[in-house]
């Protein structure tokens, strides 16, 4: 076998010769777009409304309800809980590295992160606001909040949907994890593997796992706004695991453009920090990462892995976990009491 290169691994194909892999670091800064750079102003507004429950209709659901920064950016639920204890469809996607992915949301109804943050609020069973300048209006009467969104965006902001959504995209920017055993690996430390995960690294591209779960951050390329990354799942069903699983019960992108041909189409997800995600996929249902990797051999690649390979491969798997970086919960402004009315 040729040796393991950190910057560039070569393998052997089988008949089909050496096929070279990208193996990339995920990048220190996430990108932000023109219209909305990041600043610390724009973060800490960003963090104060990501905590708030006050933009739910509720009064007791927020965007980190259901995406928990203290730990995984998740809720370790199948499904999330919203207002009025109503279970949501899908899997909560992670916010860790986010900014990473070509679209936002399962399957992909959303360009950006900015877009994102706004879908939530006015979602019926999530944050169950009517409309979303109902949620804009309680951050208007709120006094403790203008003197952020002057810091953020000038002394004549305004506090709308745009802004409101601008930092709280702004502050998940800051939301991601370098720095993992893979990435001090492929950059040349070529200890920070174990023997166990730089088997699993070769695995992972010999069975074909990086067809889908390429670059920097697993989860394909970072297509131009509004396209998105995304593939059929199952592809090959004719195993247990899509009956067991419930593989076929929801459509995927199919539920919102309703073409046939979106049919079983999903945004391709990361694979940083599964270890911090269980239970996975888009409905929660499989609960450890070596079962995540046999179901996704068995009906993406259409191959059964001996238990060796699924070991390396999760071991692998487990490298991508990064440094988080440190949070702390934001001190709110006080609610006027006629809000309460």
């Amino acid at each position: 076998m040729r040796p393991f290169v950190p910057a560039l691994f070569l393998l052997l194909a089988g008949s089909g010769g050496a096929v070279a892999v990208d193996w990339q670091a995920l990048p220190t800064q996430a990108p932000a777009p023109a219209d909305n750079p990041t600043t610390p102003a724009k973060v800490e507004l960003g963090k104060m409304l990501y905590f708030d429950p006050r933009l739910s209709s509720t009064g007791n659901i927020s965007c980190f309800s259901c995406h928990n920064v203290m730990e995984g950016g998740d809720d370790h639920r199948p499904t999330s809980i919203g207002v009025h204890g109503q279970l949501g469809g899908r899997n909560s996607p992670t916010v860790w590295n986010a900014a990473f992915q070509s679209v936002q949301f399962w399957d992909g109804r959303a360009a950006s992160l900015e877009d994102q943050a706004k879908g939530p609020i006015v979602n019926p069973v999530e944050m169950g606001m009517p409309k979303i300048e109902l949620a804009i209006e309680r951050i208007q009467r709120i006094p403790g909040y203008v003197p952020y969104f002057q810091r953020a965006f000038g002394k004549d902001a305004a506090i709308s949907a745009d802004t409101v959504a601008m930092a709280i995209a702004a502050y998940e920017r800051t939301l991601i994890t370098p720095d993992s055993p893979y990435d001090r690996f492929v950059k040349g430390d070529k200890k920070a593997l174990s023997a166990q995960q730089q088997r699993g690294m070769q695995a992972f591209a010999e069975v074909g796992c990086n067809a889908c779960h390429s670059g920097p951050n697993f989860s394909g390329p970072s297509l131009p706004t509004g396209s998105g990354f995304f593939m059929k799942f199952p592809t090959h069903i004719q195993n247990p695991y899509v009956s067991r699983y419930r593989l076929l019960d929801d459509g995927g992108k199919a539920v919102r453009t309703g073409k046939v041909e979106d049919q079983n189409f999903w945004r391709v997800p990361t694979l940083r920090n599964l270890t911090y995600t269980a239970p996975y996929l888009h409905n929660g249902l499989v609960k450890s990462l070596p079962e995540a990797v046999r179901v996704m051999a068995a009906t993406q690649l259409d191959k059964t892995l001996s238990e060796a390979q699924v070991a390396d491969i999760a071991a692998f798997l487990e490298g991508l976990s990064g440094e988080f970086p440190q949070q702390t919960m934001p001190r709110l402004p006080p609610t006027p009491g006629d809000m309460l009315e």
